[in-house]
Formats: structure tokens, sequence, C-alpha cells
């Protein structure tokens, strides 16, 4: 851990709201793992997501439609074990909210109870503010999500950028206001025109946090795959890579698979060895 983490205390809910006010931006990524949350958490981005992203890059699915929330509890549990800094928020994944808000509450309690979850987020505008407005009731931080909604991959007829036109934008901004209205403390906005993303976060006094929504947002966030080149896909555009883990370890299978088959792993070095007194005695007691 950078030593200069050290002395930083636990990022919370009102940590995050100070940072608008300030200024400052936010950093986001995605973990669903102890070893890459304990990576993310030590470089001292500020908040970790275990997104239903998960879906794709770990568990394998075509969308994030099918994932549970047992499954998302598994993941935000080996998450939370990582985590000393970053503030820990969780997807509510597809069906968890969407027949009534009772069961978005129960769902979230259980990953505020069981996993450490200290905020949860859905997707959705102005259709989920009964929700949102159960939760934060129950004291439950939520974060909002519009634009782009992967959990709407099959009524969008794909994923496409959103607010293209004067009228969809009307709707979108309108969707941000509302989900700030019903008590959400932060909002992603995703896939928007960079322009729109801007006038949202003008507009909001929560912070946004964009992903595929241009540089004029409050934050950033990246799913970890898409970031370290591992996502076995060709990146939307709005991805960098700041890394190849996928050639790197290629190679390094490769290369574990010829040392083995050629008889070069493990060397001497890598095995261990009787002491010379247990040698001695083994071959004075078989000779």
């Amino acid at each position: 851990m950078d030593p200069n983490l050290e002395a930083v205390s636990k990022v919370t809910v009102p940590d995050i709201l100070d940072r608008k006010l300030r200024g400052e931006r936010i950093t986001c990524l995605t973990a669903y793992d102890y070893p890459t949350a304990r990576l993310v958490d030590e470089a001292g981005i500020d908040t970790i997501l275990v997104g239903d992203s998960v879906a794709q890059t770990v568990l394998g699915y075509d969308s994030t439609v099918p994932v549970t929330v047992d499954e998302m509890l598994h993941h935000l549990k080996a998450v939370r074990r990582a985590v000393r800094r970053a503030l820990v928020m969780v997807d509510l994944p597809f069906g968890a909210y969407h027949t009534e808000p009772g069961r978005a509450v129960e769902a979230a309690i259980r990953y505020l109870k069981e996993g450490g979850a200290e905020a949860v987020k859905l997707e959705g505008g102005r259709r989920r503010i009964e929700v949102i407005r159960k939760l934060v009731d129950a004291e439950i931080p939520v974060v909002g999500h519009i634009g782009l909604t992967p959990q709407s991959v099959h009524s969008m007829g794909g994923y496409h950028v959103q607010g293209k036109t004067v009228e969809t934008a009307g709707d979108l901004l309108t969707d941000a206001e509302a989900v700030e209205e019903a008590g959400a403390f932060a909002i992603v906005l995703e896939g928007l025109p960079r322009e729109l993303a801007g006038i949202i976060t003008r507009r909001l006094r929560i912070p946004t946090i964009g992903i595929g929504a241009g540089p004029e947002c409050d934050g950033q966030v990246l799913v970890f795959h898409d970031l370290v080149g591992l996502s076995f896909q060709n990146p939307a555009k709005f991805v960098r890579s700041y890394a190849d883990l996928t050639g790197t370890l290629r190679q390094a299978l490769a290369e574990y698979r010829r040392d083995v088959m050629e008889g070069a792993y493990p060397a001497d070095r890598e095995s261990y060895h009787w002491s010379p007194a247990v040698r001695a005695e083994f071959e004075r007691v078989r000779t």
C-alpha cells in the first residue's frame, strides 16, 4: 500500500458528497474478488463497485440479466474482506427490485448485514423512484444509474448510446433530477453524449459518476477487466486499457506448459531435499 494512504480515513457517503462541493474528482472501479479488491483499494480508488457486470466478466453469462442476489452476495463478501479504505457499493441485480419495493429492501439489507456493503446501486430513472425512497427510508444509501442501463438490454435492443435527441435528452435530465429528489446520494451516467452528461452534472447537487459519458462528470468508473485488458472482447469506445493482462497471462501459461513438458519445471532450486543425516540414515536402513 502507498504509505501516504495509511493515514487516510475510511471513505464514506458524506465524503463522496463533499467531493462534489469541493470540486474534487471521484474514482471508482469494479471488483469481484479478494485479490482484485485489495489491489484496487491499495491503489487509493475511492469507491469499489461489486457490479452485476460480474455476470459477464467472471461468471460467463452473455449479459447482466441472469446474475442472482445470492451470486452477488458471494462476490460482495470476498471484496469486503479485502477493503480497508474504499466505499463498497453493490448492484441490485435484475429482478431484485422490479416487482415491489419490499423485495429491494430485503435484498439490500442482506447486502449490508451479510456482505458488508455500504451502498447499493440500481438502474432506472423515474420508474424507480418508489424503490429509491423505500431504500433511503430504511437508511440504505442509494446510487442511481441512468442512460445505457445494461439490465434493460432486451428492451433497448442492445447496448446503444442514449440521449442523442432533444426529446430523449430531456427525459434523461428529468430522470436524473427525479433520482436526486428521491434521495440517491450519487448517480451513474452511462452511455451518454458528453454534452448531456455535463448538463446533468451541473444541474444536480449530487455527484455524477460517468462511464462512457465524457469528462464533465464528477467521477469516473470502469470495469476492472476492461481497464487491464482481461475482457475477451473488443472494448467499447470509452474504455482505456492500461494493461494487457490477457497477453501476459497467455504467455505465462504457455511457458509453464512448455517447462513441464520439457522437464524444466520444477528445477532443483524449486525442490525440497533431505538433510544429509536423513539421507544417510535412509540409505543405511534400505541397504
